[in-house]
């Protein structure tokens, strides 16, 4: 696995970073909403670069052009419901871009530490053949991310892979790395130390969906 973690060199990425990250500001919804967006579309474009390109003609009002432009059939899949101001992010930079969503959330059986992650709805269209990105922005275990991996390639062999978060714990992208095809990129604006004994990255934000949506029953 290629991991690419964004904010190793310093950019406006670390404001909006900071400013998801702050108890002050992230209490502002509307704000946090933007803010993922924003690193979306950050970690979009440096994603872009690894797609493929060729050249084509654009006429301007004074001759032609030859430009690079991507070639890749992407279909951008996301989880629900905290995936969705990410999945809006990369969706302005890859307007052309297919959408796919899928639910997976954490059911606690015994009401304790333990978890399994259950995956209910997937809607998408064919992924066979394409560049598979694959959105979801906090990447604490891993395991909600592998399972929706499993429920997906039942439907299809992309023929690339790109995982884009905005926060992940190291033992989580370690556990991404065991189960996922060895040619997948991971795409990260930011990498935390630890998990707590609930599975949640420390120092982390909180609940990204609760922080974007509201508090869910």
């Amino acid at each position: 696995m290629q991991i690419h973690h964004i904010s190793e060199n310093n950019s406006i990425l670390n404001k909006f970073i900071a400013e998801i990250r702050d108890v002050a500001i992230q209490k502002d919804s509307l704000r946090f909403r933007r803010n993922i967006e924003r690193i979306g579309e950050v970690l979009g474009y440096e994603l872009s670069k690894k797609l493929s390109y060729k050249s084509v003609e654009v006429v301007t009002p004074l001759g032609v052009k030859l430009i690079d432009e991507p070639v890749n059939d992407i279909v951008l899949c996301s989880i629900l419901r905290a995936g969705l101001p990410l999945h809006q992010g990369l969706l302005n930079y890859f307007d052309a871009a297919e959408n796919a969503f899928i639910s997976a959330y954490r059911h606690h059986p015994n009401n304790d530490a333990a978890f399994e992650i259950i995956v209910e709805y997937f809607a998408a269209p064919s992924i066979e053949n394409k560049t598979l990105l694959l959105a979801d922005p906090m990447l604490a275990t891993g395991q909600s991310l592998v399972a929706v991996y499993d429920a997906i390639k039942k439907y299809g062999a992309p023929k690339e892979l790109h995982i884009v978060a905005v926060i992940a714990a190291k033992e989580g992208i370690a556990f991404v790395q065991e189960h996922f095809p060895e040619n997948t990129h991971l795409w990260i604006a930011a990498i935390d130390e630890e998990l707590s004994d609930k599975g949640y990255i420390i120092p982390g934000l909180g609940d990204a969906g609760d922080l974007a949506f509201g508090v869910k029953l």
